[in-house]
């Protein structure tokens, strides 16, 4: 039966939506969606993972998921016509080519449009659209700090890795893994910037092909190699290893940062792999890497907090395994 245009131009009574309630990033989140194709996406990234909260009490975050059916041929020349939308309150329109996310952190609630077509293509749809409004609308709704990074930990207490990009911090976190650390996350980590805890989304960790010879003929390296591949934008191809199986360890709550380590491309050659570094070094790194995380309110309540932490520079070993010891006698010294 065709949807009555007239009456409900939005879309705004479709009944019997699916709805799922998670605890990610600290806070609930609530979702819907009139596609189950894109709730078995929420369900990938999300289904299984431990349940973060934090002190800052936030209410039901909402994300709403739309998939927007194709609109019939037009005629050479003519271009589609608008439709209408809506989800979580929120009121829009798009064409045939469109695929979008729509946030209100004032009302903490998002809607995602997804096309058939878009769908075709899963990792982009749950990496660029919903997990963009998982994480916008957490870090907002609790004025949490963003930063491009990795966290592992032991015992409550993380670790701060930064680098640029192929620098080794999904290496260095999955040698931690390996070794039984806690696991937070490989590369976005949501931090409270008066107390420093960390959470993250300890879904996935993405492993290129020719870091497989430092594992050898071990189980994980199986686990791995029988793992999905993904194509990054870069065109940069990965495993991505799906860390909510046994044998891994994930954060069960929020880490308190201890210390940071910023990667760097330079071998220890026979010197200690962690070297210190001052807090204005440190202050100095996330102001230019940390470009957007810099650009959020909370940020100088951040730098006052982080500033107290230890912070070393990590070389590289011979062997990956030696930075994840470095990185173990850190923490037992803090």
């Amino acid at each position: 039966m065709l949807p009555d245009l007239l009456a409900d131009p939005f879309g705004e009574r479709l009944a019997g939506l699916p709805v799922k309630r998670m605890q990610l990033l600290g806070a609930r989140f609530r979702f819907d969606s009139n596609s189950v194709e894109l709730m078995r996406l929420v369900d990938w990234a999300y289904k299984g993972l431990p349940r973060h909260r934090l002190s800052q009490a936030a209410g039901d975050l909402r994300v709403s998921l739309r998939l927007h059916g194709e609109p019939p041929r037009q005629a050479r020349g003519e271009p589609a016509p608008l439709a209408m939308l809506s989800g979580s309150g929120l009121l829009g329109g798009a064409t045939e080519a469109a695929n979008f996310a729509l946030l209100s952190p004032r009302e903490q609630a998002a809607v995602v449009v997804v096309s058939p077509r878009m769908l075709r293509f899963p990792y982009h749809t749950r990496y660029e659209l919903i997990e963009f409004a998982v994480f916008t609308l957490a870090a907002r709704a609790q004025r949490l700090v963003p930063l491009h990074a990795a966290c592992v930990g032991e015992g409550g207490r993380g670790l701060l890795l930064l680098g640029e990009s192929g620098a080794g911090k999904s290496t260095v976190a999955l040698q931690c893994l390996l070794r039984g650390f806690d696991f937070l996350s490989e590369d976005s980590v949501f931090v409270t910037p008066d107390t420093l805890k960390a959470t993250g989304i300890a879904n996935f960790v993405h492993v290129r092909a020719d870091s497989l010879h430092w594992l050898g003929r071990s189980r994980e390296s199986a686990l791995i190699r029988r793992s999905p591949i993904i194509r990054r934008r870069s065109g940069v191809r990965k495993f991505e290893l799906d860390l909510r199986q046994d044998g891994f360890r994930l954060a069960r709550s929020p880490l308190r940062l201890v210390g940071a380590a910023i990667l760097s491309p330079q071998g220890a050659r026979g010197r200690p792999l962690l070297k210190p570094i001052s807090s204005t070094a440190l202050l100095d790194n996330l102001a230019q890497t940390q470009s957007y995380g810099a650009s959020r309110p909370e940020w100088r309540a951040f730098q006052r907090s982080v500033a107290r932490l230890d912070a070393f520079e990590l070389r590289r070993g011979r062997h990956p395994c030696e930075a994840a010891d470095a990185l173990r006698s850190l923490l037992a010294g803090s």
